[in-house]
């Protein structure tokens, strides 16, 4: 199989973009990719749309071959993805299977989302589940386990809260972050109670914003310079058949394994993360999930400085959800874009130094107290 890697590279900033569509920010996203690998468009085979809400909110579907079509693309196979939060990762993932499968040579990958209209309501993981029927909706079943560490390994408010702080600083040297402001653990704590101990500024905001990816195999990567190889790309579910461990994310650690195993790379190897922080406990549970430090030592472990800039690990350099902003379909992808920039060296003042391994994680909707799914994308220079 053929190795596959990062040609060109698109991200718009995340935020409000009153007057705009899914398919118009799609397209903006596409062709700044476009331009960034140097292909034309008739050198695409293979595109993958990702987007989560379309349907719901605007009853739009199958957008993705509108998006294309925008940046000059038909004729080709397109495939529409709706996986929750990892819409956008689950979109690499399948370009990543193509190309390596030799189905194509080239795959452009796009992932858009609308999201600051007054007909969103609040987050669920699909409104017949019974959990949402019952009240769990996503910022609950976050808080649960927010609590469940608290009472298990004595994680206290104001180590959650140094998430919100440092995703924050680091947002602040990135352009295309929602929030760039920088804020104290006092602000974060004292912010509205959302579902305890969660309070709003532990919770990331929704957004508009698109991302893409040009994705080539080993032949056209030669022509192109190309250097940021995408070594391994994992998708898993969770598993539904023994009582949740609210406190231990066992899919996190189940789909780092199988990552690190296909990469031949381990934990110590990676010198970057950018990870689902849906919500600040979210991101220490992925520090023990992906084996950055040991299971109830999350809040020690970004306390200590361990996962900010210059720390021993960085983890979400781009401000991650929390500051980045949320726009569903499109984070996986630009998760996938932030990682590459740094191994390339473009990513101005927030340059992870000498950055040659990066890992982008993402995690989407909920089910029997597990995610529906798990995505794991190990870049390697």
């Amino acid at each position: 199989m053929t190795a596959v890697y990062i040609a060109g590279t698109g991200v718009l900033p995340f935020g409000r973009h009153a007057g705009r569509d899914v398919v118009s920010l799609g397209a903006e996203a596409a062709r700044a990719a476009l331009l960034d690998s140097g292909l034309a468009p008739a050198a695409v085979g293979l595109g993958v749309f990702a987007n989560a809400l379309a349907g719901r909110l605007f009853g739009a579907s199958t957008l993705g071959q509108n998006v294309l079509a925008e940046v000059g693309i038909a004729g080709i196979p397109v495939l529409n993805v709706e996986n929750a939060c990892t819409s956008g990762s689950t979109a690499v993932h399948v370009a990543w299977t193509a190309i390596r499968a030799g189905e194509a040579e080239a795959a452009l990958v796009v992932g858009a989302e609308k999201m600051c209209v007054p007909q969103l309501g609040l987050i669920n993981s699909g409104e017949t589940e019974v959990d949402t029927l019952l009240g769990l909706v996503t910022p609950a079943s976050f808080a649960l386990r927010a609590a469940r560490h608290m009472h298990e390994y004595g994680t206290r408010p104001d180590q959650l809260a140094a998430v919100a702080v440092k995703n924050r600083a680091h947002a602040a040297h990135n352009p295309v972050a929602m929030f760039r402001q920088p804020v104290t653990l006092d602000e974060v704590l004292a912010s509205p109670m959302i579902a305890t101990p969660l309070t709003r500024l532990q919770c990331c905001p929704i957004a508009d914003g698109a991302a893409a990816v040009v994705l080539v195999g080993e032949r056209l990567a030669r022509r192109l310079g190309c250097r940021v190889r995408l070594a391994a790309s994992v998708l898993t579910t969770g598993t539904y058949d023994a009582a949740p461990d609210l406190a231990r994310w066992g899919t996190d650690a189940r789909t780092a394994a199988l990552a690190y195993d296909r990469a031949g790379l381990g934990p110590a190897d990676v010198d970057l993360v950018e990870c689902h922080d849906a919500f600040t406990i979210a991101e220490i549970l992925h520090y023990e999930g992906l084996g950055l430090c040991p299971p109830g030592e999350g809040g020690a472990f970004v306390e200590c400085g361990a996962a900010g800039l210059g720390g021993r690990t960085p983890v979400n350099p781009s401000g991650g959800l929390l500051s980045r902003g949320h726009p569903v379909g499109a984070t996986g992808v630009a998760q996938v874009v932030e990682i590459a920039h740094h191994l390339q060296g473009r990513a101005g003042a927030r340059q992870v130094p000498d950055a040659r391994v990066g890992l982008a994680h993402c995690m989407g909707g909920d089910k029997d107290g597990d995610t529906k799914s798990c995505t794991i994308a190990l870049l390697q220079t």
